[in-house]
């Protein structure tokens, strides 16, 4: 009775004591102080070209933004943190509307009004919920759980339908040259999370270092091109076996390294392969890159130019259409979308392996598969042989739908955002990472207008992403093999 009583009190103090003004408005002071002395070197001075030489120029806009951004997101987060979500929660709404439906006089002030009123509503909005919400954080971890395992079961609906849909898309009116790029991007990279999905998400390795396939694949068709003259068909399986062995050569020495000590191999792999890129100037042209590499043909029996090569036909003629620019595109498009299928449907299989649950088991408990008898070196290598191969694929088609490649392509951004896209989609989901593909690739394209403030938008979204589920937007594993014809746990819940 005592402590009911203590505790009543202690609450009612709580609520009485109302908001420590002073102690918020000095944290976001600190916080927007500490922003100004990062901002100012990295953000107010830029680099530019003159005639004269090259000179700095000041950003002070830019600045403002930045410490506007902290100081009142730091506020607002006081604020909620004090019982004051739902006022938090209409004025973010209102800075947001305001920044939406008013004219601004700078793009700077409508990014602040609208991106920081949006991330602090949704910080605010989740504490209201949270706080009216009877049930704990393990009783909504397990509901989003369910939810999760409900999507993953319609993925195998949504799956085709969304497959046919991508195969139609180059003939609806909603198809041009943006949006066909778009796709291509989005498919890369969708491939991309696929093969990084076995080592990362089934596997369970933290790989850091991922682009170095990617970049593999790309100056391997780009050299072999280059000095034999070979066609993209032939340097396109070449390229998936020379990332393979890339992979085998990294992961032997380094595979029974653990945790953070693995990582930092991987990233410095990447970072090695990067480097000799740049300083092998007589061979992979340095930073100057390698341009004129060859397109695709259709098939090596037509060619997409209106005047095609000898021995080879045109594919307008062949087919009998109007000679269009947008033919090779639609092929790169309808390419590259064959490549993921593949991934997905090799991964799908794979699963049910014993290589596959095999993979599982090693992301599970690693010792208790080496008490079973199972070669954790040699699945691992396997693992990473595979992910590298259908990285160098990719890297293969990157290089001939770009036309040239530099050092500058694969830097460490690249591997970080391929590995987001795994881990907020939810490792080892198929369609997890096409969901977070849309998000992590589509969103900065969707600000591509504002293109200072392109990846402030994807750390915004990214910030989102980890407070709504930290753990993946669909993180729930279904155990791929189930003994003695058991019911799927997952589809059980999803059914209640």
């Amino acid at each position: 009775m005592t402590m009911h009583s203590n505790t009543v009190s202690s609450s009612g103090r709580a609520a009485t004591r109302g908001v420590d003004w002073a102690a918020t408005v000095k944290d976001a002071g600190l916080a927007a102080f500490v922003a100004l002395l990062l901002t100012v070197p990295l953000v107010g001075l830029r680099t530019v070209d003159r005639p004269t030489g090259l000179g700095i120029e000041a950003r002070p806009e830019e600045v403002v933004a930045s410490l506007l951004l902290v100081f009142f997101g730091r506020l607002g987060l006081g604020l909620i943190r004090q019982g004051m979500a739902l006022p938090v929660l209409i004025l973010a709404l209102v800075c947001a509307g305001i920044g939406l439906l008013l004219p601004m006089p700078t793009q700077v002030l409508r990014l602040v009004l609208v991106l920081g009123g949006g991330v602090i509503a949704i910080r605010a909005a989740m504490t209201v919920a949270t706080g009216r919400s009877k049930l704990s954080q393990a009783d909504r971890d397990k509901r989003m759980d369910r939810v999760a395992a409900k999507v993953q079961h319609a993925s195998r609906y949504i799956g085709p339908v969304a497959v046919a849909f991508a195969v139609v898309l180059p003939f609806t009116p909603l198809a041009d040259r943006m949006i066909l790029d778009i796709g291509i991007l989005l498919l890369t990279y969708i491939m991309l999370g696929w093969g990084l999905n076995i080592v990362v998400g089934l596997a369970g390795l933290l790989d850091l270092g991922y682009v170095a396939f990617y970049a593999v694949g790309a100056y391997s068709y780009a050299l072999l091109a280059h000095y034999f003259g070979l066609s993209f068909w032939v340097c396109l399986p070449l390229a998936g076996v020379l990332a393979a062995i890339s992979g085998v050569l990294l992961g032997f020495p380094v595979l029974r390294l653990r945790g953070d000590y693995f990582a930092i191999v991987t990233l410095g792999f990447g970072e090695i392969i990067r480097i000799i890129l740049v300083n092998w100037y007589q061979f992979t042209g340095g930073p100057n890159g390698i341009s004129g590499i060859p397109r695709p043909s259709f098939f090596g029996i037509a060619d997409f130019s209106r005047s095609p090569a000898e021995g080879m036909a045109a594919f307008h003629e062949m087919f009998g259409l109007e000679f269009s620019p947008l033919h090779r595109i639609i092929f790169l498009y309808y390419l590259i979308l064959a490549l993921a299928l593949v991934v997905n449907l090799f991964t799908l299989r794979v699963r049910k392996l014993p290589l596959g649950r095999a993979w599982e088991a090693l992301r599970e408990d690693d010792i208790a598969c080496a008490s079973l008898g199972i070669n954790r070196t040699n699945m691992k290598l396997a693992a990473f042989a595979i992910a590298a191969m259908f990285g160098g694929f990719a890297g293969s088609f990157f290089a001939t739908r770009q036309g040239f490649i530099s050092p500058e392509s694969f830097t460490f951004i690249e591997s970080a955002i391929i590995l987001a896209i795994v881990v907020l989609g939810g490792m080892g989901s198929q369609i997890g990472v096409v969901v977070a593909t849309l998000l992590v690739i589509g969103l900065p394209e969707a600000f591509r207008e504002l293109a200072d403030y392109r990846m402030l938008a994807f750390g915004a979204g990214m910030v989102v992403i980890m407070l709504w589920r930290p753990r993946g937007l669909l993180a729930h594993r279904d155990p791929t093999i189930l003994l003695h014809g058991g019911k799927n746990p997952a589809a059980t819940g999803a059914a209640k």
